[in-house]
């Protein structure tokens, strides 16, 4: 069935405005004389130092102007009318998403004659009914971050439950940060947030999670909406909108280097003696940003036309994490298991007769147990206890890289581009016992495209295209290395190599080994995103209104129980271990097959949105919002599939996706 979303928003607020676009800053107010009638057709100047960027207006019959489209920096502001004094309001800092007011007040008098103001109070939040927080760039980069990870910083936000859990099923899917970093808006699911980074879709439509994180100097700043949205924006309930630095007319640099290290942390408490006391821990995080004027000769000297801003980050990570297991000790590996007299007798299933002193033969050894035992190590912490009796020293690896380029052109004073691209490389080794542990790679590419343009004084239409490719790989250490099913000749499907590994194996009595039911899952989506908003001032009316083309492309490959999973806790010897030896388990579980998913969806989105200033103090707004999300269409036909094996019918104990009852190895 076709899904449609139909939202109508209605308020009334004091002084309200269209929130402006994800990116985008607005700057508005109204134009007085000295007894409080408004000035019509005074001229008004928005000027960013740092680039000399200028755009110029004039006020309309109700004494109004507005700036909307406006990239978040530090402005200067001038109004002049015929007769009247200028009036100068200089530093007005503009911040992602907001509105800012400024009005002004001009005296009688020759236009050479200005009046300035520098600075002044901090601007209220009084043009809009959004609730949410901003977090600019210089607590972005001075406020301590483990990881240097700013949406730690989310936290910051009223109404916002921070790390309160963990993943959910993206930790079993996707892994590393993107799993961790969840957090809950007005007791919300962490699923219902929506990321956007200089204001296209930054989000990958498997679990919500982001998909690019930035390294913290190449941002300008973020915002973190928790409701009374305006129509502009949907999707979910939580908007996470972030907006990259751009360049300037003066050369700005950073280098950096961050380490820690573990002969620097202090020694960590309540280990045990058999367990060392620091464990080795080398983090090196190091980078650069570079940003300036572009210049090329003979179109133009770099000042005030081009910029750009270059960053790379590296991150470098090596830890020890120190498990306790228990595993069985190398006698019984042997069949001997003598230990357990006289409380436990191994009982021979095919006689149901105790073997002679508890010693099984090698005769009867299986051959798929045996070979799995590789993977299954011996006990390295002296005694004879059969519990925690193995000290895994599990080396994780992390490594990731990131670069980001931004660049932005003023075109002229009528357009104004910018575009960036951002690559982002993640792999990590997480070890279990041997070879038993998970690897991850992911590889991010997002490239956007963004034009601002002045159609007339009081139109301004603004446009964006965004593309965003996110591939994740979470798998089995042995993928496309080794292949224990069929090396062993374990009585399971043997999976692609994409799945290849070890099955997990749960023996009653000592700790399970080999990998997890989940994985792979390979996903490789991709999201194209084309987004135009116009805004038309008459009047006393701001109007916006806009639209949203969005088509995702789902690809997954990956299923649980690719490799199978073993389990032994029903032994028929009277011992889990014993039952191992002798290739019997309790049940079994195995794919048929990886599923392999293509599905594909084109989303819709239009949006109307009024402000209708009534009086000085009095302003509604209002607006219309429609959105079109059908289902995921299959292009590979995998949606849905029956999987009969070779000897359905025929074989008792056999079931198109687990199989129960006794059952060998082979």
């Amino acid at each position: 069935m076709r899904a449609m979303l139909l939202g109508i928003c209605f308020w009334v607020v004091g002084l309200a405005l269209p929130s402006p676009g994800q990116t985008f800053g607005e700057i508005t107010g109204e134009v007085t004389d000295s007894t409080g009638g408004v000035v019509v057709g005074a001229t008004v100047t928005v000027t960013n130092p740092q680039t000399n960027f200028t755009r110029q207006t004039t006020t309309n019959t109700a004494g109004n102007y507005t700036f909307p489209a406006l990239l978040p920096g530090v402005y200067n502001v001038r109004a002049a009318g015929q007769g009247f004094q200028a009036a100068v309001r200089n530093g007005v800092e503009l911040q992602v998403q907001q509105v800012a007011r400024i009005d002004f007040q001009l005296n009688l008098g020759t236009v050479a004659e200005t009046i300035e103001v520098a600075g002044g109070a901090p601007l209220l939040t009084t043009e809009n009914a959004t609730v949410g927080t901003v977090i600019e760039n210089r607590s972005i980069v001075e406020l301590p971050l483990n990881g240097r990870n700013f949406l730690q910083l989310v936290a910051l936000s009223p109404n916002v439950n921070a790390t309160f859990a963990d993943g959910g099923a993206a930790t079993s899917r996707q892994g590393g940060d993107r799993a961790s970093q969840n957090f809950a808006v007005a007791g919300m699911r962490r699923e219902f947030n929506y990321y956007t980074l200089d204001g296209v879709a930054n989000t990958d439509v498997d679990f919500n999670t982001y998909s690019f994180l930035p390294s913290v100097d190449a941002l300008q700043e973020f915002k973190v909406q928790t409701g009374v949205y305006s129509a502009e924006f949907g999707h979910e309930a939580t908007q996470v909108n972030v907006s990259t630095k751009s360049g300037t007319n003066e050369y700005h640099g950073t280098l950096f280097d961050f380490i820690r290290n573990n002969d620097l942390d202090a020694r960590p408490l309540g280990f045990t003696t058999r367990v060392p006391v620091s464990a080795p821990f080398k983090w090196n995080q190091y980078g650069f940003t570079l940003g300036g004027p572009v210049q090329i000769p003979k179109l133009f000297s770099g000042k005030n036309h081009l910029f750009f801003l270059s960053n790379f980050e590296g991150f470098r990570l090596r830890n020890q994490t120190q498990v306790v297991y228990s595993t069985p000790p190398v006698a019984m590996r042997n069949g001997d298991f003598s230990q357990v007299l006289p409380a436990t007798k191994i009982i021979d299933p095919l006689n149901n007769q105790p073997f002679a002193n508890n010693i099984i033969p090698s005769a009867r050894f299986d051959r798929a147990a045996l070979g799995l035992l590789e993977f299954y190590p011996t006990p390295n912490i002296s005694g004879t206890s059969l519990s925690n009796n193995y000290l895994s020293l599990q080396n994780n690896k992390t490594d990731k890289d990131q670069f980001t380029q931004r660049i932005d052109f003023v075109e002229s004073s009528k357009s104004s581009w910018f575009g960036r691209y951002s690559w982002q490389d993640d792999r990590q080794v997480q070890p279990a016992l041997y070879l038993n542990g998970h690897t991850l790679a992911v590889t991010v590419k997002q490239a956007m495209l963004a034009n601002t343009r002045i159609l007339a004084p009081n139109l301004v239409n603004e446009s964006r295209f965004g593309y965003s490719g996110f591939y994740n790989d979470y798998a089995n250490e042995l993928q496309f290395k080794r292949d224990p099913i069929k090396e062993f000749g374990i009585g399971l499907i043997d999976p692609a190599p994409v799945a290849w590994g070890t099955p997990g194996v749960t023996v009653l009595g000592f700790s399970g080994f080999g990998d997890d039911v989940n994985g792979p899952f390979v996903i490789y989506d991709h999201t194209f995103q084309w987004i135009d908003n116009l805004s038309w001032t008459r009047g006393a009316h701001s109007i916006k209104m806009g639209a949203e083309i969005r088509s995702d492309r789902f690809n997954q490959t990956g299923n649980q129980n690719a490799r199978g999973v073993l389990t032994i806790d029903n032994p028929a010897s009277g011992y889990g271990f014993a039952d191992y030896v002798l290739g019997l388990v309790t049940r079994t579980q195995d794919a048929g097959s990886l599923a392999i998913s293509q599905f594909r969806a084109t989303s819709q989105a239009y949006f109307v949105a009024d402000t209708w200033k009534v009086w000085p103090n009095l302003t509604i707004d209002y607006g219309l919002r429609y959105e079109y999300t059908p289902p995921w269409t299959d292009k590979g036909g995998s949606l849905m599939n029956i999987w009969f094996p070779a000897g359905l019918g025929t074989q008792s104990n056999l079931h198109p996706l687990c199989a129960y009852g006794k059952r060998r190895f082979l």
